[in-house]
């Protein structure tokens, strides 16, 4: 009878947090980028400190692709998710009034950007763009900033030539993500690809943060068997954003919990920014200007 009471106790308790908060529950999406379980196994303190500060049931989606995200941002089955600058982009052409930036992640030296890395196998005898003519390169996704949309800008200005497959490289093709990439050249399976990281720390640790750090992290690869072939301008890191029609409790209670972690809980800070960073600050729209626009003119 006592469990009983307890259960109760605490139903009624996250009844009344789920009142008081406008909301019964919270949606959390993860973009792509690595295979879906362990996405969620890295996330799942997020969720647990997630619920801790709102007091409603938490729930992660990990769609296959980055669109998932974006489209259930838009359609409102998702409350939040950390974007890449190119997927806010496409979240704000669609609908300004769908999200709001509220945090970036911050490098160990104080900035926010990163680099789109080409990187191809050390033993492919590839060390340049200049040695990637008529070969298959690898991309991430359409809707990534540094798997697709600056280098498809970038890149081009360099070769002088289009991305489309036999103009320079023999081949282009997408992946499904920056862990498919770096698995894939990593394998063989194509001569080269792009991902993100900030560029700074160790090669040998896959930089401090970003997808090649976490593939070091889970034993996916050994950075001595592979080597950077190209790096793009630095980048405006994306956005960690919330539906804007949220209760503005709730996007002041997310706010402060995230740019709290990295003090409250280090290794949950690790875990969500991809590597090492000292955690996260706030931004706003102004800051991805220069990116929504990039991406207006490669949809004209």
């Amino acid at each position: 009878m006592k469990k009983l009471i307890a259960a109760l106790a605490a139903t009624t308790a996250l009844a009344g947090a789920a009142n008081a908060e406008g909301i019964t529950e919270f949606r959390i999406g993860i973009l792509g980028g690595e295979n879906a379980q362990d996405r969620l196994t890295s996330h799942e303190c997020l969720k647990n400190h997630t619920e801790e500060a709102l007091g409603v049931p938490v729930k992660i989606f990990a769609p296959a692709d980055y669109n998932g995200v974006i489209q259930g941002l838009l359609g409102g089955t998702i409350d939040y998710a950390w974007l890449g600058a190119s997927g806010y982009a496409k979240t704000f052409l669609e609908d300004p009034e769908a999200v709001e930036p509220v945090l970036v992640k911050i490098n160990l030296d104080g900035s926010y950007g990163y680099h789109s890395i080409g990187f191809a196998r050390k033993d492919a005898g590839i060390a340049s763009l200049d040695d990637m003519k008529g070969k298959v390169f690898g991309f991430g996704d359409p809707n990534s900033t540094s798997g697709y949309l600056i280098p498809s800008i970038e890149i081009p200005q360099q070769t002088g030539a289009t991305m489309e497959s036999g103009d320079y490289f023999g081949e282009v093709k997408f992946t499904g993500g920056h862990e498919q990439t770096i698995v894939a050249v990593n394998n063989g399976d194509v001569d080269g690809g792009v991902t993100w990281a900030d560029g700074q720390g160790e090669w040998e640790d896959g930089f401090n943060s970003g997808a090649l750090r976490k593939a070091v992290d889970a034993g996916l690869v050994d950075m001595n068997d592979l080597v950077e072939i190209w790096r793009s301008a630095p980048i405006p890191e994306g956005p960690i954003v919330l539906r804007k029609a949220l209760p503005a409790d709730v996007k002041e209670k997310m706010t402060a919990m995230i740019d709290g972690m990295y003090e409250a809980d280090k290794d949950c800070a690790y875990n969500i920014a991809a590597g090492e960073s000292l955690g996260f600050d706030p931004i706003t729209h102004d800051a991805y200007i220069s990116i929504i626009e990039a991406r207006k003119a490669k949809s004209n």
